[in-house]
């Protein structure tokens, strides 16, 4: 699924938006709003469906790991192919995704970082035995809810589509992204309904900053229902880290 903005003759950023475990990107693109999104920003939005309603993110669980998908190479050519066909700035890429979409979204930025400038991850980490070791930094901002059931916020064992898996917590996550990316020390403030960590001045300008939302649980969080909107957060932290 791809959403252009009607009469948008030279689109200036990209966004990949990955759907969770037992979802399709049209449900994506309904839970999150992101076409608004792209209407305002000018940006063309790419809902692609996972091989089993999932992804090949690492975590050795679902259909698509378990076959050998390789879904990094796959993300890599559609980028590739949009960027392209739309002509695509380069060094405006954006990934974002839930659950097991934020999941994948790490694990290109891990493996792939020369395509992407940002990612937003929410309700999601990455698995155990994911090697991250990025070649360059790539701006970060994580959304989780402390009452997140499916994939927990202090990590652990995970149920998901396909199966069990282990995951490493919300806050070490983070940690990797920080060191990564080569930060100085974050700061931590309170916001309403949860607190926000960030770290300004990370190397090539990146940034990484982590939402924790204070009781919410494995949705997409958008206001009203939430106190913080990720998709609008997203977009914004999206448009601060294009070059």
């Amino acid at each position: 699924m791809l959403h252009v903005p009607d009469g948008l003759a030279h689109p200036n950023g990209l966004v990949i938006n990955l759907h969770g475990g037992s979802q399709t990107g049209r449900k994506q693109s309904a839970e999150t709003n992101y076409n608004a999104i792209a209407d305002q920003y000018g940006w063309v939005v790419a809902y692609p469906n996972g091989i089993d309603f999932s992804w090949a993110d690492g975590r050795g669980a679902a259909a698509p790991d378990r076959q050998g998908v390789d879904d990094v190479g796959f993300l890599a050519a559609l980028i590739g192919r949009l960027t392209h066909d739309y002509n695509i700035p380069a060094g405006r890429v954006f990934v974002t995704g839930m659950s097991a979409g934020g999941f994948m979204a790490n694990r290109l930025a891990c493996e792939r970082p020369d395509l992407v400038a940002a990612i937003a991850p929410v309700s999601s980490t990455l698995g155990v035995n994911v090697r991250c070791n990025p070649s360059k930094p790539v701006a970060v901002l994580a959304i989780h809810g402390t009452a997140d059931k499916v994939v927990p916020y202090k990590g652990g064992r995970m149920i998901g589509r396909g199966g069990a898996s282990t995951v490493v917590s919300a806050p070490t996550m983070v940690d990797r992204w920080l060191a990564f990316d080569r930060c100085p020390p974050a700061t931590t403030t309170t916001i309403d309904g949860g607190k926000r960590l960030l770290a300004f001045g990370c190397a090539d300008g990146t940034e990484v900053a982590f939402i924790t939302i204070n009781g919410w649980g494995h949705t997409w969080p958008v206001s009203p229902a939430a106190a913080f909107d990720a998709s609008r957060a997203s977009a914004e932290f999206f448009a601060a880290h294009g070059t």
